[in-house]
C-alpha cells in the first residue's frame, strides 16, 4: 500500500483524458521518437525555498504502471480509443529514463526537479501523475523544515491525518513531514508502511466518557505508565493540569511522560503549567502544544519565552495552509533531438536535456547553474541523478531516516535570509551560454514564422 490507495492497479488509468487523448494521436501518426520533459517549479510567495520530497512513490509508480484488463475494458467503453491503440496500452511499460534531484535536496524555482527521458507517449502518459505524486509531499516537507526551522530542539510530530485531504494525502504528509524534520506521526498505518515514529496521547471524548479528569487520568496512565501525555484542557486547563498531578501522586507515579494543551492562551497557560508540575516534583514532564499550530505560533511562542517541549502540528501542516498548492509544470523541452520552449509570458521554458550544477561558499549555497546535460563544468555540484534507465532501477534508494538526515544537513546550507520564514527571498537559477544562445536562435526563429 505504498500510496494509500483501496486499488493500486488502477494507477495507470489515474490521469487526465487528455494524456490518452493526446497519446493515441501520438500512435496514429507515428511521433514516439525519445521526448525529454523538465517537471520544475515556479517562483512563490511564502517561501524562499522548497524540500524535494515523493521521489520514491514516482520511481514505484514507473517501474509499476501497468493496464489491466479492466482498464481497457473501460477505456473502450468511452468510445475515444481504437482497438489498435488499446492493444498497445495492453502491453503498455515505461521504458525511458528518470532524471532526478535526490529526497531532501533543498530546490529552488525554475530548475529541473525531475526529468523524464523516454518514448514521447509514455513520457506523455505519466504527467498528471507525477505531478500529483510530487506536489504535496513537497509542500508538506518544506512546510514541515519550516517549523524544524524554529523549534529550537522541541518535538514536532505530525497530527494531520484526519484533516489531509484523503487518505493518500495522509500517507504523504506523514512520510514528507518526517523528511522535513518531524520525530514522526500519529498515523498508523504510515508508521507500519515507512518505518516512521509513531505518537500518540488522547482525546477530549477520553475524559468526557469517564466523566471524571482524575479517574480518565489514572486510567491512562495505568496502561501507559511511561507514555501518559494527559489531555487537560476538556474543562479548565489550570485545573486540568492540577488534577493530572493529583492523579499521579495518589498513583503513586514519581515520573509521568507530560501533558497537552489544546486550547487557549498557550504562553499563559503553559507558563503556568509549567510552574504547578516542576512544583509538584514533575520537572521532568513535558508539555506538548497543538490546536492550530504552525511555524509561526512556534516561532512567536518560542520567541516570547513559552516552556513547551513539544507540538502536535496539524492541519496547517497537512493542507500547508499558507501555500495549499505549489505552483508547478511539467513541460517538454526536448523532442527527437530537437531543443524546444515555450514563450507564453512568465511561462518561458528552457530548452535541451540538462544538468544543474550547485556552488557553495564557506559552506554556503552560493548559486545554482543550470546546462544543457552533456556541458563540461568545474567546482559545481550535480543535482540531477538517473535513477531509472530503459525502465530499471539503477540507483539505490536511501531509507527514510538518511533522507531526514540529509534534508536536516541541507538545510544548514541556505544562506540565513533564506531561513528566515517571514520573508521570500527567491534564489533563481543563472544559465550556461549554450542555453542562452539557444534560446535566443529560436525566439528569433518563431517569431520569424509569425
Amino acid at each position: 500500500m505504498r500510496f494509500g490507495f483501496v486499488n493500486e492497479d488502477n494507477m495507470s488509468i489515474l490521469t487526465d483524458l487528455y494524456e490518452l487523448t493526446m497519446a493515441q494521436v501520438y500512435f496514429k501518426d507515428g511521433m514516439n521518437k525519445t521526448a525529454i520533459f523538465d517537471f520544475y517549479t515556479r517562483p512563490v510567495e511564502n517561501r524562499s525555498y522548497l524540500l524535494n520530497a515523493g521521489l520514491e512513490q514516482l520511481i514505484y509508480y514507473l517501474l509499476n504502471i501497468r493496464f489491466t484488463d479492466e482498464d481497457i475494458d473501460y477505456l473502450r467503453s468511452t468510445g475515444k480509443f481504437d482497438e489498435d491503440f488499446l492493444s498497445y496500452l495492453k502491453n503498455f511499460r515505461f521504458t525511458g529514463n528518470l532524471y532526478a534531484i535526490d529526497e531532501g535536496e533543498i530546490i529552488f524555482p525554475n530548475e529541473p526537479v525531475v526529468q523524464v527521458e523516454a518514448p514521447l507517449i509514455e513520457a506523455q502518459i505519466v504527467e498528471t501523475f507525477l505531478i500529483n505524486t510530487l506536489q504535496l509531499p513537497i509542500l508538506v516537507a518544506t512546510k514541515a523544515m519550516r517549523s524544524y526551522s524554529v523549534a529550537r530542539g522541541t518535538i514536532l510530530v505530525d497530527f494531520g491525518l484526519r484533516r489531509s485531504h484523503g487518505t493518500d494525502a495522509g500517507m504523504k504528509a506523514a512520510r514528507a513531514s518526517y523528511i522535513g524534520g518531524f520525530a514522526g506521526t500519529s498515523n498508523v498505518l504510515a508508521g507500519k508502511e515507512y518505518g516512521i515514529p509513531i505518537f500518540g496521547t488522547m482525546a477530549h471524548s477520553f475524559i468526557l466518557a469517564y466523566g471524571d479528569e482524575k479517574k480518565a487520568f489514572q486510567a491512562f496512565a495505568k496502561v501507559y505508565p511511561e507514555n501518559a501525555v494527559l489531555l487537560v484542557d476538556t474543562f479548565d486547563t489550570v485545573k486540568g493540569v492540577e488534577n493530572a498531578v493529583k492523579a499521579m501522586k495518589e498513583m503513586g507515579m514519581e515520573r509521568f511522560k507530560g501533558v497537552r494543551l489544546d486550547s487557549g492562551d498557550l504562553l499563559k497557560l503553559s507558563v503556568e503549567a509549567r510552574k504547578i508540575l516542576d512544583s509538584n516534583g514533575y520537572k521532568d514532564a513535558i508539555i506538548i502544544a497543538s490546536g492550530g499550530i504552525n511555524e509561526y505560533k512556534i516561532k512567536d511562542l518560542l520567541d516570547r519565552g513559552a516552556p513547551i517541549d513539544g507540538w502536535g502540528v496539524g492541519t496547517e501542516l497537512v493542507v500547508s495552509a499558507d501555500l495549499p498548492y505549489l505552483d508547478c509544470a511539467y513541460k517538454l523541452v526536448e523532442y527527437d533531438g530537437r531543443p524546444v520552449m515555450k514563450l507564453s509570458k512568465k511561462k518561458v521554458t528552457l530548452p535541451y536535456k540538462k544538468q544543474i550544477y550547485r556552488f557553495y561558499e564557506d559552506g554556503k549555497i552560493k548559486y545554482d547553474l543550470i546546462t544543457a546535460y552533456d556541458e563540461e563544468v568545474k567546482g559545481g555540484r550535480p543535482l540531477l541523478k538517473k535513477y531509472i534507465e530503459n525502465g530499471e532501477l539503477v540507483a539505490d534508494l536511501p531509507s527514510l531516516s538518511k533522507i531526514r538526515e540529509k534534508a536536516i544537513q541541507n538545510f544548514e546550507t541556505l544562506p540565513d535570509e533564506m531561513k528566515d520564514i517571514n520573508s521570500t527571498v527567491h534564489h533563481l537559477p543563472h544559465v550556461s551560454s549554450k542555453i542562452k544562445e539557444t534560446v535566443e536562435r529560436i525566439i528569433k526563429k518563431i517569431k520569424g514564422e509569425i
